[in-house]
């Protein structure tokens, strides 16, 4: 039996770790086709690229981390499910927290400061996202991403499996929705069923909802 490093173990996530941690996802989420929709090249505001106005980098990866940073501490640390690794973190929902997640009126003010001019456009598709979600009792996975230098050493895998065994035990599913059409491969290795499509308004990118059946999709050779 292969032994799990120590540094991709899943750790509970608190909010003195939210600056780390959004770095980690603004990583992970640079070359998301939602992502790059909602935060283009440049500061906030701007649709082209300029020179940071951030002290010791990019200002689009800074304004990642922001947002990530933000939507931990405001939102998912209270009422979420939260893990990481030294790479990798993930967000969860458990069922009856859906309600109790969601943004309020000072979280979506900080978030629009953030997403400047997109803001209008975030708002859009979150509300689009939602229409989708499942009326059954389930299991959200809001998040998951490690970061590109670790790729392949399993800190996404082990989060994943975390997250999943949770939602097993249960006896619920698990839904999502992914806007990165290589991943869906990786999430259908694990049980999951894409559901549909559905195209973001305003010229925004496709998400595609999965679904995971309850203790369901043992990933084969894992």
């Amino acid at each position: 039996m292969r032994r799990m490093s120590m540094t991709n173990m899943p750790k509970p996530a608190t909010i003195d770790e939210a600056s780390r941690i959004g770095r980690t996802l603004a990583l992970a989420f640079d070359d998301d086709p939602m992502m790059r929709w909602f935060f283009p090249d440049g500061p906030a505001g701007s649709e082209s690229a300029g020179a940071s106005d951030e002290p010791g980098g990019d200002a689009r990866e800074a304004r990642l981390a922001r947002y990530f940073s933000t939507i931990f501490t405001r939102q998912y640390a209270h009422h979420g499910v939260c893990e990481h690794t030294d790479a990798a973190a993930a967000f969860w929902v458990p069922p009856g927290a859906a309600d109790k997640a969601v943004p309020d009126a000072a979280t979506v003010e900080e978030l629009s400061a953030i997403l400047g001019e997109r803001a209008p456009l975030f708002r859009q598709a979150a509300e689009a996202a939602a229409g989708e979600g499942p009326a059954e009792p389930h299991w959200y996975l809001a998040v998951i991403g490690a970061d590109p230098a670790a790729q392949g050493q399993g800190h996404g895998s082990v989060l994943l499996r975390s997250g999943l065994a949770k939602a097993d035990e249960a006896g619920l599913p698990v839904y999502l929705e992914s806007s990165k059409p290589a991943n869906l491969p990786f999430y259908e290795h694990f049980g999951f069923t894409v559901l549909g499509e559905v195209q973001l308004p305003g010229g925004g990118p496709t998400l595609w909802p999965m679904r995971r059946a309850p203790g369901g999709g043992r990933p084969t050779g894992a």
